[in-house]
């Protein structure tokens, strides 16, 4: 056993000081020797962009800087490709410890199916955006005759018309066919001078046509309220389509 000698106060003096001595020795050795060197204190690794690299990429470039990562999920975003990095945590650039564990979303090979929204009768842009809330794309506009103008007559997946509910792909193109206001059939134009133009009004609602341009004539002899001339610009050998208009030159002079 060693013997410390106290025996004047000059020992204790020296024996204090390398007491002191070695535990500031194992103080400093053990913040910023052994920590430094099992904890890599105060060295951080930048987060690579990983948004769009395949497994393989992402793999290779995070192995490089000593990084791990853990897929949290699993999701569909059309026109991404398949098995592609989505997002991150931690975000790019962000500053962390070796070892640490990026967690991702991938996208998902294959695209859920869902089903198609019920779209006919809505306006084009109301079918649009029900489009975009069930995650699928609007394809091409068909415009057909048929009065409901610019309204959604059906729809079409793949060239082949298909009813609300059918499962499709997620991110699928469907085309609309819309009306463009004017009927299929054809029929005579109506003779409608000489007419009282509260009659006309009725008879163009009968036939599904509609009172465009209306130009009051106040120096007629005609009686007022009388339909002294018409003109159809979209008629052709005398024949109009239902939704089509009819102008209108009217006896009197315009209602207050």
């Amino acid at each position: 056993m060693i013997k410390i000698s106290t025996n004047s106060k000059k020992d204790v003096y020296i024996h204090a000081a390398l007491i002191i001595s070695l535990l500031l020795a194992l103080f400093f050795g053990f913040f910023f020797v052994y920590l430094p060197w099992s904890t890599n204190h105060g060295e951080t690794i930048t987060v690579p962009n990983l948004k769009g690299l395949t497994i393989e990429e992402m793999e290779d470039l995070l192995s490089e800087r000593n990084l791990n990562y853990e897929v949290s999920d699993c999701t569909f975003v059309a026109g991404a490709k398949p098995l592609t990095v989505l997002s991150q945590y931690p975000l790019t650039n962000s500053k962390v410890k070796e070892g640490r564990k990026i967690y991702l979303t991938i996208n998902s090979e294959t695209p859920p199916q869902i089903k198609l929204p019920q779209l006919n009768g809505l306006s084009v842009r109301s079918a649009e955006q029900q489009l975009l809330i069930s995650g699928l794309l609007k394809g091409n506009l068909k415009y057909v005759n048929d009065i409901r103008i610019n309204e959604v007559i059906e729809v079409e997946y793949q060239g082949k018309k298909i009813e609300s509910g059918t499962l499709i792909s997620k991110g699928s193109k469907v085309d609309l066919v819309i009306g463009n206001g004017t009927g299929d059939v054809e029929m005579e134009v109506p003779d409608l001078v000489g007419k009282p133009f509260d009659e006309v009004k009725i008879l163009l609602a009968g036939m599904q046509l509609q009172v465009g341009s209306v130009i009051y004539e106040s120096e007629s002899d005609q009686p007022a309220g009388t339909v002294t001339k018409q003109n159809c610009t979209t008629c052709s050998n005398d024949k109009i389509h239902a939704g089509e208009t009819i102008d209108l030159w009217v006896a009197g002079t315009p209602p207050n």
